[in-house]
């Protein structure tokens, strides 16, 4: 636990070791968002922190504060007791603050000795990089971390799991004292996984002082010899990882009411619209089945790396499965594209509306009729006045607020363009809407009104799947919840059986 004995020195009271790095009372603020509200923790030397909390809950703001690419509001970061800026993140680097991250970033068509010592290359005469030097160096960390890689051999030769020890290399050629592994694992088999425990052991051993960012309980509890809980930005709890047990940690986590007002829906789910059996893709998910009513919300829950993305862009024909079925009204429909998916009745909404549901330098009207041209053109022309009818009755449906339907998408707020997208949809006349993560990024007021929206559609009898990661969301707006895990369907839970340590429980694998 934390203990402060002056006005820089922060110290762990159980040992009196000084925290290599510290964060003291962070803040972070986006627009609309506080990301973090005075959060502090600590990473002692030659010890495992683990950071724990459900997605959105403030730990990638976290890491990149300590990585210099934020920059705090308030507070204060700590390093060796002594208050420091890292204004940019080499500044983070210079203080042995390094991170290895879920996807590693690394160059397949360079050496493990390049990709080590890229950017900070040992040079020899006339400023050239010292080929020999910087293998001889590389075969060096790799040997300290156990792992039998040949330096000179390309990265592309590598598995994953090398690939990921590399990553650890190149962490640890800036000298590191704090190393930050944000979901290690997610890529790896088990046996990967043993080793990859061994090798943080290897990084206690050596003084290191190490973050690790997990969903998996049975990781934590191996590892961690601290913990850190955050909840919506917030500090909830921390301590010795021996002093608390799963059920504590699930109820850190989740602890809470439903926060938001939802809808009150009267949920009368009609036939079967939707029917997928055995859907499976080689690496995202594997046997996949469910139903889905008209007038139904079918909620999809998980945490990272679950897949659930990944197969709602698989039934949107952004990917292409390996087998498996998909049904609407009864009948089996083939789906190898979006224009598939749309002509069977199938619509997408996607979690990066800016990136992947809108073209934010059109405006409205355009992007909300897109996909519909056909229906507003005749022998290959446009009609203008039909464009904007349409646009118009369905950003009228969903409320839009903007000056005129010319304003273009960039301008407006992230719930308003989250309008554009569902409304671009719409206009399709679909059977069923796929929502992923529909409030993201979203304010208050916004996630009401998308909330609201949604009850309306169901009221409709448009089948709704809602993929999100709040759990209040799952609660306050589903029928039914379909809980994944590591690409596989683990739990089907019905509106009366909700509860959010179940749905951690599952998610999670406890």
């Amino acid at each position: 636990m934390l203990e402060q004995t002056d006005n820089t020195i922060l110290r762990d009271a159980a040992s009196d070791d000084v925290a290599v790095l510290a964060l003291d009372r962070i803040t972070k603020t986006f627009p609309g968002v506080k990301a973090l509200s005075e959060v502090s923790l600590q990473l002692y030397p030659g010890k495992v922190t683990a950071l724990i909390g459900e997605n959105g809950a403030g730990k990638s703001t976290v890491v990149k504060t300590m990585t210099g690419i934020y920059q705090p509001d308030g507070g204060a970061i700590l390093v060796g007791g002594k208050v420091t800026k890292f204004p940019v993140p080499q500044a983070a680097s210079d203080h042995g603050v390094t991170a290895i991250h879920q996807e590693t970033v690394l160059f397949d068509e360079l050496s493990v000795a390049e990709n080590i010592f890229l950017g900070h290359a040992p040079r020899g005469a006339f400023g050239l990089i010292d080929l020999k030097k910087m293998a001889e160096r590389a075969r060096e960390i790799l040997n300290g971390i156990g792992a039998n890689i040949d330096p000179e051999h390309k990265l592309k030769d590598l598995g994953i799991a090398n690939k990921h020890l590399v990553a650890v290399a190149r962490a640890l050629s800036i000298d590191a004292r704090v190393v930050i592994m944000d979901e290690p694992t997610a890529a790896l088999s088990h046996k990967e996984i043993e080793e990859l425990y061994e090798l943080v052991e290897t990084l206690k051993a050596q003084g290191k002082a190490i973050l690790f960012i997990s969903h998996k309980f049975d990781e934590i509890f191996r590892i961690a010899d601290n913990y850190t809980v955050f909840r919506d930005g917030q500090l909830i709890g921390d301590g010795a990882i021996a002093d608390v047990s799963e059920p504590d940690l699930v109820k850190m986590m989740v602890g809470r009411d439903v926060s938001q007002i939802f809808p009150t829906r009267d949920s009368s789910p009609g036939d079967t619209i939707l029917r997928v059996e055995g859907y499976s893709h080689p690496t995202e998910f594997e046997d996949i089945g469910f139903f889905l009513r008209k007038g139904e919300i079918l909620g999809f829950y998980g945490l990272v790396g679950a897949g659930r993305s990944e197969l709602m862009q698989a039934l949107f024909g952004i990917t292409r499965p390996s087998g498996g079925t998909v049904e609407i009204d009864g009948a089996p429909v083939q789906i190898k594209s979006p224009a598939d998916a749309v002509d069977s009745g199938i619509v997408y909404v996607p979690e990066d509306r800016g990136k992947q549901g809108a073209i934010l330098d059109l405006p409205i009207f355009q992007n909300v009729t897109l996909p519909s041209l056909g229906r507003i053109s005749s022998k290959g022309f446009l009609k203008l006045a039909e464009e904007f009818k349409l646009a118009r009755e369905y950003t009228e449906r969903l409320d839009l607020r903007a000056a005129s339907l010319d304003t273009h998408v960039g301008n407006l707020s992230g719930g308003n363009q989250q309008k554009v997208v569902i409304a671009k949809w719409l206009a399709t006349k679909p059977k069923v809407i796929i929502l992923d993560e529909p409030t993201k990024g979203v304010d208050i007021g916004s996630k009401a009104a998308v909330h609201e929206f949604m009850a309306e559609l169901a009221a409709q009898g448009l089948a709704v799947i809602m993929v999100s990661s709040e759990i209040p969301e799952v609660l306050g707006m589903s029928d039914r919840v379909i809980v994944m895990r590591e690409g596989r369907m683990v739990a089907e839970l019905a509106n009366g059986d909700l509860q959010p340590e179940t749905l951690v429980r599952h998610a999670a694998g406890i």
